[in-house]
């Protein structure tokens, strides 16, 4: 009995060490030693473990082991499993993957080589997928020279609750000593009224209802010049110089001929006509009849009360009819025309606020209001001009005065959250969203508007969600060095 006893015991140890020789065998075949279990994470209809051969990741040939069971703990046999190491972008270098080669080596036993090129971080993302079962994803941080696989903290939550939804890609966990250390604040996504202010540049330019042009309608010579410098205030009326005319001249002997020959009647009415049609006034044609005599030169008056802005004449000068000889412009009212860029255009309604500022009047300051918004653009500078009217009766606001335009456009309320949360990456948008638990998650929006502090947020948050509000771009670094997969 004890030779039986003594031969099983011996055949049972050779067993075992022939055992435990085939299986240390067999890891140094594949170039990994025996690794403790990993433990088992539950992601949607599946329970996961996972871990790499060799243990602590190297740069060259590395393995990933997978063990998948059903949540009753049964190997799920004949799964899609699609793993990926990824070492994210950083500065021009572009994003590297290792992909890995899975295939089932035993019933619900996994495994696929994967190369990583270099040291660093390389996030493995593992998608498993069974017809009539379901879909799950995994996501663990891995690193060289750093030993075994990490859950990522948003993939920990979700599987600890049983979720089938795991976190977006770069979704990363703080906790509360952490946010402090880095300065992150939460801030409500909010409905808000919204006020934007476009600024423009203009300058101060005459009211064009308010300028007159002095002209003759004959050849004359300019006699006594009484307006005879630019900026001279002249009153609608006054004479501004006297003119000599063959013509007027005539025109004057013919009418007093025809007063002569008949007090009444249609030599004398035609007479005075022409008269008129030269633009003499009717006053200064019944001075003509009380006198008796014609003027060699005839006064001409001035069409408006205000400032001669323009002179083209000197006295003793000869000029053709139709010339441009003074111009008087009405400066107790004036406008100022501002360049408004195409992109804000759709902002700037007439009847809008506007606020006016001179760098040459620091202390002064007049509102307004659009009174004109001009039909088109310049080809050059891609502007539109907007016109505002002010009252200038001290005369302060002279023309071509440089002048800044404040324009408030009334937005309405709108969906916002801070500038401050909004990371520009590029063409995208990016706030980073508080889940819960210390979980924040990159959601990428579409921005409008933006007014102050505040930014508009046309497409991918709701009213009520929490957003990081400071400490963005730390909480993105760290988002992007743990991301893989999605790279914003």
């Amino acid at each position: 009995m004890r030779k039986h006893i003594v031969l099983i015991t011996s055949v049972a140890l050779a067993l075992t060490a022939g055992a435990l020789i085939g299986f240390y065998w067999s890891g140094e075949r594949q170039g990994r030693a025996p690794a403790a279990a990993a433990p088992m994470h539950r992601a949607g209809p599946f329970q996961i473990a996972a871990r790499v051969a060799p243990a602590t990741p190297v740069v060259g040939e590395n393995t990933v082991l997978i063990e998948l069971a059903d949540l009753g703990g049964a190997p799920v046999t004949g799964a899609q499993i699609r793993a990926v190491a990824t070492m994210p972008a950083m500065g021009a270098m572009p994003e590297m993957r290792a992909p890995a080669t899975v295939t089932e080596s035993r019933p619900g036993h996994y495994e696929g080589p994967f190369t990583l090129r270099m040291d660093g971080s390389w996030p493995l993302t593992l998608e498993i997928s069974k017809e009539g079962v379901g879909e799950a994803t995994l996501r663990f941080e891995l690193a060289t020279r750093r030993p075994g696989l990490r859950l990522s903290s948003d993939a920990s939550l979700a599987a600890e609750a049983g979720e089938s939804e795991l976190s977006p890609a770069g979704t990363i966990t703080l906790d509360a000593r952490r946010r402090q250390a880095i300065g992150v604040t939460i801030a409500e996504v909010l409905r808000a009224p919204l006020q934007r202010r476009v600024r423009a540049v203009g300058r101060v330019t005459y009211d064009e209802t308010r300028v007159s042009d002095v002209t003759l309608r004959f050849d004359a010579w300019i006699g006594e010049l009484v307006a005879n410098y630019v900026g001279a205030a002249v009153q609608q009326g006054e004479t501004l110089f006297t003119a000599y005319g063959p013509e007027l001249l005539a025109a004057q002997q013919e009418y007093l001929e025809a007063r002569r020959r008949a007090a009444t009647g249609p030599l004398v009415a035609a007479a005075r006509k022409r008269l008129e049609l030269w633009n003499v006034p009717a006053a200064q044609i019944d001075a003509l009849e009380r006198r008796g005599t014609a003027l060699d030169y005839v006064p001409i008056a001035a069409p408006r009360s205000g400032t001669v802005v323009s002179k083209n004449i000197v006295e003793g000068t000869a000029h053709r009819a139709g010339a441009t000889l003074l111009r008087i412009a009405d400066l107790s009212r004036v406008w100022i025309e501002a360049e408004v860029y195409e992109a804000d255009l759709s902002l700037v309604t007439p009847g809008m606020l506007a606020t006016i500022s001179f760098p040459y009047l620091r202390d002064v300051e007049i509102e307004g209001v659009v009174d004109y918004v001009y039909p088109y653009l310049d080809e050059q500078s891609r502007t539109a001009r907007v016109r505002v009217v002010l009252d200038n009766p001290d005369g302060l606001l002279k023309p071509e005065m440089y002048a800044e335009v404040a324009l408030d456009a009334e937005l309405g309320e709108r969906l916002v959250v801070p500038v401050e949360s909004v990371i520009f990456a590029g063409a995208r948008r990016v706030v980073f969203e508080d889940l819960g638990n210390g979980r924040l998650a990159p959601r990428v929006i579409r921005t409008g508007f933006r007014a102050g502090e505040l930014i508009e947020v046309v497409e991918g948050l709701e009213a009520g969600a929490r957003v990081v509000a400071s400490g963005t771009f730390l909480v993105a670094s760290e988002s992007r060095l743990q991301s893989g997969l999605e790279q914003w």
